[in-house]
């Protein structure tokens, strides 16, 4: 019989999985959210029967503490367990996990399930302002649309859409944007402020991106109008395409459509980073499940929601 995703102690055992989420967030030994110590000697662990699981009092503030103070896990009343089987499947599923799925998984109640799923994604937002690419690197960039912003009426076109800016860095990492239009004035500082100028960009033909290729090592179009989708420049060898980056919008979008089926504006930058996170991290580049659900875990400090914040953008 195929083991399951699930045997690991971690995920049926709460003193396991209070364990193992110590082991990766304090690889040292317990730190005091409160005054910072992590000196061994002035951190006592709480014990006996009517203590909470995983309660350490700091000496030096005299203030109590677990391992989910300061974390996307603070003030909620799941098991800790629970949480990371969603960590792991959502990780795991390459088009995302609806939020019916994860009520019917844990017998919770549908608010509880939404909240915990839009909390794994803020975890997984990486936030990094390092550039993407570099010498010799390429990055594709393109837009799409998504959706239908509140108040506009349905008509021809994507006006009535949301629209997301992606780049793509070749066997590498995605980084997306929520953008009010996909206009030059939007698009461009984003692309300058996100991509290495030693990088290759690879664009389509639209007019937005018509004079800006100077600024990069080179700059590669595709005429989609013309029918063309891909060439190899003679001179560099260097293949001419932006399929990367609308490869990654045909995962984007059979998980937005068929699986999440709906999703609200101001909620658009989570789902965005739930994506990338999982495209940045994919098995070709060296993460399988395990590993990948266990980068999302070290990304779960100092991003804490609340319901009222997360429900209201």
């Amino acid at each position: 019989m195929a083991q399951s995703a699930f045997d690991d102690v971690h995920f049926n055992d709460e003193a396991a999985a209070f364990a193992y989420v110590e082991s990766k967030l304090w690889p040292h030994g317990p730190v005091c959210p409160h005054c910072g110590n992590a000196d061994p000697q002035r951190i006592r662990k709480m014990e006996g029967k009517t203590t909470r699981l995983g309660l350490y009092n700091c000496n030096e503030c005299r203030k109590p503490f677990t391992v989910r103070q300061g974390t996307i896990f603070q003030s909620s009343h799941l098991p800790l367990r629970f949480w990371l089987q969603v960590i792991h499947l959502m990780c795991s599923s390459k088009k995302g996990v609806s939020t019916n799925q994860v009520q019917r998984m844990l017998s919770c109640s549908m608010k509880t399930a939404w909240f915990l799923t839009h909390r794994i994604r803020e975890a997984m937002r990486d936030g990094s302002l390092a550039p993407m690419g570099g010498s010799g690197s390429v990055v594709e960039i393109d837009e799409t649309y998504i959706g239908r912003k509140d108040g506009f009426e349905v008509r021809r076109g994507a006006s009535h859409k949301n629209a997301v800016l992606t780049l793509v860095e070749r066997e590498g990492r995605a980084r997306s944007f929520h953008i009010e239009n996909a206009t030059k004035e939007q698009i461009i500082p984003i692309v300058r402020e996100n991509v290495a100028r030693e990088s290759h960009v690879m664009t389509d033909e639209a007019n937005r991106y018509a004079r800006f290729g100077h600024e990069f090592a080179g700059h590669g179009v595709v005429d989609h109008s013309r029918g063309e989708y891909g060439y190899t420049d003679r001179e560099t060898g260097m293949s001419i395409s932006t399929n990367t980056v609308e490869g990654f919008y045909s995962v984007f979008k059979r998980g937005m459509v068929g699986v999440y089926q709906r999703c609200g504006e101001q909620h658009l930058h989570r789902y965005l980073a739930e994506f990338d996170f999982r495209y940045s991290y994919r098995q070709k580049l060296g993460f399988d499940d395990s590993a990948r659900a266990e980068h999302a875990l070290l990304r779960v400090k100092g991003k804490r929601l609340t319901y009222e914040t997360t429900a209201h953008r």
